[in-house]
This record gives structure tokens, C-alpha cells and sequence, in this order.
């Protein structure tokens, strides 16, 4: 585990509104602690693709953004350094949720993956994607909600 204190769920949504793509999205941390985090994205028009689904850069981001708040909460502020995710089916829904889990946090790589869940209306989950990423502890404070 790193030597880097890890984050709690109050300092992530401080990160989280620190971080202008998140606010432009929508991104809202739900829950966080213990190497895991959850946040949620509602359904927008204007994040689609071309046949009218949730556009990859969204799932990828979502799936990004999770595994490393999970990461973040036993490392501190991490970057990604590797990242790889799979759709399993057309991303659709009235609000998007993304899990993320650290696999293993060490000194020098830490390991997280995620899975992106479309919910209806009725809020029942559909897995849509995955995605897996190896991180890098940054030591790094945690910036401010204006982004200092």
C-alpha cells in the first residue's frame, strides 16, 4: 500500500469540482472510500455519437474518472499512465453510474478497474463497458475547488 494518505470522500468531491471537463459533464461523486468510488452522470443529448449513444470519450472518461478516485482514496492524487476499456453494448439511459475498485495500490504503479452501468428510468443498472487502468502515485496536493 503507498505511503501517500488517500483522499477522503469530501476531498474527491473537491477534486471532482475542481476539474472543468468534470463540470462541464455532469460529474457527481456519489460515494467514496476503502479503494473504491462511485459516480454518476446524467443522460445528455449532447454527449451522443452519430446513432444516438453515449459517445466513447463519455464511457471512457466516466471509467477513467472512477478508477481514479478508487485509487485516489489509499494514493493520494494519481495519473493515469495506462488505460484500456471494453463496450459491451450501445451506452443508452436515463443517467449513467461508474464503479471503480483499486486492485492493488503500491509505492510506485496502482491498479484500479471500473464498470459503467446505464439506468433507466426506474433506476435498474445494465452494465455497458469496463475498463482497466494502471495508475501512477503523483504525491501532489489536492487542488481547490476554483483549481488552485
Amino acid at each position: 500500500m503507498s505511503e501517500t494518505q488517500g483522499f477522503d470522500p469530501q476531498t474527491l468531491g473537491t477534486v471532482n469540482a475542481s476539474a472543468a471537463f468534470n463540470r462541464l459533464a455532469g460529474f457527481e461523486v456519489v460515494a467514496a472510500g476503502n479503494g473504491e468510488a462511485t459516480i454518476q452522470m446524467a443522460w445528455r443529448d449532447d454527449f451522443t455519437q452519430y446513432s444516438g449513444h453515449l459517445h466513447a470519450g463519455l464511457i471512457a472518461a466516466l471509467l477513467d474518472t472512477a478508477s481514479g478516485f478508487a485509487a485516489a482514496t489509499l494514493a493520494g492524487s494519481v495519473t493515469a499512465s495506462r488505460f484500456s476499456m471494453n463496450c459491451l453494448k450501445p451506452a443508452t439511459g436515463h443517467h449513467f453510474v461508474a464503479k471503480g475498485k483499486t486492485l492493488r495500490a503500491g509505492r510506485r504503479q496502482v491498479f484500479a478497474r471500473a464498470e459503467l452501468y446505464a439506468a433507466d428510468e426506474r433506476g435498474e443498472l445494465s452494465l455497458v463497458a469496463t475498463g482497466e487502468v494502471v495508475l501512477v502515485p503523483t504525491g501532489e496536493p489536492p487542488r481547490k475547488a476554483d483549481g488552485s
